[in-house]
């Protein structure tokens, strides 16, 4: 519920209150959003506010380079059309087999900390145990190293926004990644989740930096109605398109509205940029030269 709008310079400032406490989202958790859920969608530049004085969301609209964003988009897209089980809560699941999850076009690029399945596999047919250091390169990292290469202006203006509008919590990330070789060179980030045409259920992040912030950037190709990322506890939601910057609570629930394609052939990617704090767990302290040995037993492995 918005409680006051204050406008500074271009920023509209908004002070939000719950519309119901925490012992009552079970009503929302792990489904999906309905357009009569949302009170607010925000479509400008604006800054909201909890109740306590905590930031909830920073959206700056047409930051990033429409040329860094092409080249992001053309280079990853083939991957990120990919189906994949894994999103559990995210896709309304609340299955432990990840089997049982709906199949949804959501994929990770960067590292990671936990084996796939066909890894440990692998691993248990040459009668190896699990090694006690899971961090390791996504599919894409290994088998697209030159387009990872062609994302990296997008990840890097990513990263400089983050830095600018968010400079407490960028600062306490950062670090963390700097502790870790396992992070995407000169980011604050290890890993990188894309999702295309994905109306996430309402959930909270799992697996991500508890001192960092969130953030969101979506890459339109076509046209669509709805997708607007909502946090469903205010009862307001933020229209995010090609060139904007969303920085938010993820640990806060929060899930997608409905998104209607207007044509057969509309793509919404969206991206989202983190650090996974079991990677840094595992791994911060070690070198260069670590890394490079880890990864290579790995390889050996397959």
């Amino acid at each position: 519920m918005i409680e006051k709008m204050v406008r500074k310079r271009n920023v509209m400032i908004y002070f939000v209150s719950k519309d119901y406490e925490n012992s009552d989202l079970e009503h929302v958790m792990n489904r999906n959003l309905k357009r009569a859920d949302i009170k607010t969608i925000i479509n400008h530049d604006a800054d909201v506010l909890t109740e306590d004085g905590k930031l909830l969301l920073r959206f700056r609209k047409h930051k990033l380079s429409y040329d860094n964003i092409e080249a992001f988009y053309e280079n990853v897209i083939g991957f990120a059309v990919n189906k994949t089980s894994n999103r559990g809560s995210a896709s309304g699941s609340n299955s432990k087999n990840i089997f049982d999850n709906p199949k949804v076009m959501s994929n990770i690029i960067g590292y990671f900390d936990k084996f796939s399945p066909s890894q440990k596999v692998k691993l248990k047919q040459l009668g190896k145990p699990i090694p006690n250091i899971t961090v390791r390169e996504t599919r894409f990292l290994v088998e697209y190293p030159q387009k990872f290469m062609k994302l990296m202006p997008l990840l890097k203006e990513i990263d400089y926004l983050y830095k600018l509008l968010v400079p407490d919590f960028y600062i306490k990330q950062k670090r963390k990644a700097k502790q870790t070789p396992f992070h995407i060179e000169n980011t604050a980030f290890t890993t990188v989740t894309t999702n295309v045409n994905y109306q996430t259920a309402v959930h909270t992040d799992k697996g991500d930096d508890s001192e960092g912030f969130g953030n969101l950037t979506v890459i339109e190709h076509g046209k669509y109605k709805g997708g607007e990322t909502c946090f469903p506890q205010y009862g307001i939601g933020v229209d995010v398109r090609t060139s904007d910057i969303l920085f938010m609570d993820v640990h806060q629930p929060h899930g997608n509205l409905p998104i209607e394609l207007m044509t057969p052939d509309t793509k919404r990617l969206s991206i989202v940029c983190y650090l996974r704090i079991n990677i840094w767990e595992q791994t911060h302290g070690k070198t260069h030269k670590f890394m490079e040995k880890h990864l290579s037993n790995l390889k050996q492995e397959k």
